[in-house]
């Protein structure tokens, strides 16, 4: 009664409707103009002793480490006055950017490397860049090379918007083709896009809104644009799938069938976006900025996508009517013969009748695919795996090539002296000398810079730094290694960790702060996530058993869609092909978006079939026969929504950042896995193995849950 009332309202008010809708997609087009200028990639962790540092430091030294810059130049030969020269002419460039200041400067094999710290945020700093740039060329400096932090987020942007647009175009033009293949040259095949540039214009605005009041990450308008196109889609299909069989009934009946199609497929589009958004919605469960603005973004995109769903999609189905579903010169998978005596009906046959050789093999395969999730290691982000052609890249590959990947990502030791003045007594001094003596010896560090002018010490003398330049990039097991034995080792046995409060700071340490709290948060998303699916299925299939089947299964491909990652970036399987990076690590943040994302998806396409078997289970069918009705009707909507899906994600993993290539490469991974061994081939060879229990539901879970009990019986 309700999808029926609410169709029917809603083809009453159609007009209201559709103008609701473009002025989503006009406001859409604004906030994709101006989101990008909000946007950020910081890995700041609240309350953790890296940020205790960071705000030491830009309230009491007017710097912020993710502001500052690190300018190389490579001068080959020169005097000790032309050197100076050189430091005199970046300290001049540096005062062109509000705050600039060039806070350390070294010189090793004929290069000159400067920090130049200000007081911005990574995306305020990183939108002076180019400012930065024109102002070392104006004091002749046009050699030099601009890189650290805010120097790859600049140059990041403009790389950002062409894989958005290049992954669209491909995603696009996947997307028609299997549009045309499954519903022929049609006007239905104008509905998924018209329901797709609604999900995406209105997550964008949504983003846009939120971004004044949260930190949001960068990657999202690639990540929600292409989510939103694949998974709109999906809903799409699945729509006006069943809207083609309706219709067929009473062709003059337009509206009867749309209700009729709101009322079945609707309910599912609905199940399963609530599904999909279950394990983003735990992304909010970590204290992290960074991950709790991919989980508000990726929350955005389910919610939008039903409702453009259940708007949008009824008013397009009542314009088009019974004429819209008759093809020309291509028929469509869709619209030809009866889907009871096709593909997917003769795999269900065949499932059914081997159960268990397809349940073992299935599973078999997939477990071979995880092995590889025993290597995997994680870095809070790669500064090696960026595009090559930008100078970011190419003065972070210099420092890389000539001295090592730390210099430009210093960790920063900030003591706290308690009280003024306290820097400069000669006992403190002394044992602060002692301390760095003790640290630059570590097999980890380059060297360090420290002494008692205003550079390292407040104006009131109570705070005072230590800047440690590293061998290893911030990200390597070695430099979370030396981050560890900097906290547990040097610092605690000191001297002056007794007279002072000392905090360890900078990007390596900020790094590892990230990666202990995201995951330490893990096992709460996990559960959680877990939870509430259960819950949340046990009320849509009417069953204890079925949802159980349901979260196994996903978490067997979760771990397949890890290893395959871990083969793919780390040991180069089918690197070459796929055009990947080649990088010993994944970025942190990947496997728990991942997570998140594939959690809801799995669940999905898991809710599309088994409520049709459902149907079919309650209209009178048997076990056996609920099996193949449910993957007969269903298994080629999944199907093409798969490759739908995993064309759209082909447009992230096809771009430039390495990030943003592993999420992509996983996501598309896991919907193969998902939408093909695991729903079409596991999940019914368990079902036929457990026959009636599959629709066990006690009366004293049924009660509780607002169901009807379900009888084992077949």
């Amino acid at each position: 009664m309700f999808f029926t009332s609410i169709t029917r309202h809603v083809i009453r008010f159609r007009i209201l409707v559709i103008a609701l809708w473009i002025g989503v997609g006009v406001f859409g087009i604004f906030a994709s103009l101006g989101v990008n200028e909000k946007l950020s990639t910081s890995l700041e962790v609240p309350g953790s002793e890296s940020t205790k540092a960071e705000e030491i430091t830009v309230k009491n030294f007017g710097e912020n480490s993710e502001g500052t810059f690190t300018v190389v130049y490579y001068f080959k030969h020169a005097s000790a006055e032309e050197i100076s020269n050189y430091k005199g002419k970046i300290e001049l460039a540096a005062k062109s950017i509000p705050s600039g200041k060039v806070i350390q400067s070294k010189v090793l094999d004929g290069i000159l490397y400067s920090g130049i710290g200000t007081s911005l945020n990574l995306k305020e700093a990183a939108q002076l860049t180019d400012q930065l740039r024109i102002a070392l060329k104006d004091q002749g400096l046009s050699g030099a090379m601009v890189t650290g932090p805010p120097a790859i987020q600049g140059d990041f942007e403009p790389i950002l918007n062409s894989n958005l647009r290049v992954g669209g175009l491909i995603a696009i033009g996947i997307t028609i083709f299997i549009l045309i293949i499954i519903l022929g040259l049609s006007r239905n095949i104008l509905i998924p896009f018209i329901t797709a540039a609604a999900t995406i214009a209105a997550a964008i605005s949504v983003v846009y809104l939120l971004a004044d009041h949260l930190l949001m990450v960068l990657y999202i308008p690639n990540v929600i644009e292409l989510i939103g196109l694949g998974l709109a889609i999906d809903y799409s299909i699945l729509i006006t799938h069943r809207y083609i069989s309706e219709i067929k009934v009473n062709p003059s009946d337009r509206e009867g069938a749309i209700v009729r199609t709101m009322a079945t497929a609707g309910r599912t589009v609905l199940l399963s976006g609530l599904t999909a958004s279950v394990g983003l919605m735990t992304l909010f469960f970590v204290p992290v900025p960074f991950i709790r603005s991919l989980g508000a973004a990726g929350l955005v995109v389910p919610i939008v996508s039903v409702l453009a769903a259940i708007t949008l999609q009824p008013v397009a189905l009542y314009y088009l009517g019974s004429s819209g579903s008759h093809p020309r010169f291509i028929q469509g998978v869709f619209n030809k013969s009866d889907e009871m005596q096709g593909a997917w009906s003769k795999i269900a046959k065949l499932v059914i009748k081997r159960p268990w050789q397809v349940l073992v093999s299935g599973v078999l395969i997939l477990l071979i695919a995880a092995s590889s999730l025993l290597w995997i290691e994680l870095t809070p982000t790669s500064l090696r795996a960026i595009p090559s052609g930008i100078e970011s890249s190419k003065g972070l590959n210099f420092v890389v090539d000539h001295v090592g990947p730390g210099i430009v990502t210093p960790t920063v030791v900030v003591i706290d002296y308690g009280r003024p003045g306290q820097a400069l007594l000669p006992s403190n001094v002394k044992l602060r000398t002692k301390l760095g003596l003790s640290i630059i010896v570590d097999d980890a560090v380059l060297g360090g810079q420290t002494d008692s002018t205003p550079q390292y010490v407040d104006p009131s003398a109570r705070y005072q730094r230590i800047f440690i330049m590293g061998i290893h990039e911030f990200g390597s097991e070695e430099s979370k290694a030396f981050i560890k034995r900097l906290r547990e080792k040097y610092i605690p046995d000191s001297e002056l960790s007794k007279v002072a409060t000392i905090y360890v700071g900078g990007a390596a340490a900020q790094g590892v702060d990230f990666l202990n709290v995201v995951y330490g948060a893990f096992p709460i998303i996990f559960i959680s996530a877990l939870g509430i699916a259960y819950f949340l299925l046990i009320r849509s299939f009417r069953s204890l058993i079925l949802p159980l089947v349901a979260v196994v299964l996903d978490l067997i491909s979760l771990a397949a869609t890890y290893g395959l990652l871990v083969a793919i970036f780390r040991f180069g399987f089918l690197s070459p092909i796929l055009g990947t990076y080649h990088v010993s690590q994944i970025e942190g943040w990947v496997p728990i978006f991942l997570f998140a994302v594939l959690f809801g998806l799995s669940m999905d396409y898991e809710v599309f079939i088994v409520s049709r078997m459902r149907e079919a289970r309650d209209a009178g069918s048997s076990t056996a026969e609920a099996i193949k009705t449910g993957l007969a009707h269903t298994g080629g909507v999944v199907t093409a929504a798969a490759i739908i899906l995993v064309g759209a994600l082909g447009g992230l993993a096809n771009g430039d950042i390495a990030g943003l290539q592993e999420l992509g490469i996983g996501l598309a991974l896991g919907v193969l896995i998902d939408a093909t061994i695991v729903r079409t081939l596991l999940l019914p060879s368990a079902m036929a193995i457990l026959g009636k229990w599959n629709w066990w539901l006690p009366e004293v879970v049924a009660k509780p849950a607002m169901v009807k009990a379900s009888p084992l019986s077949d």
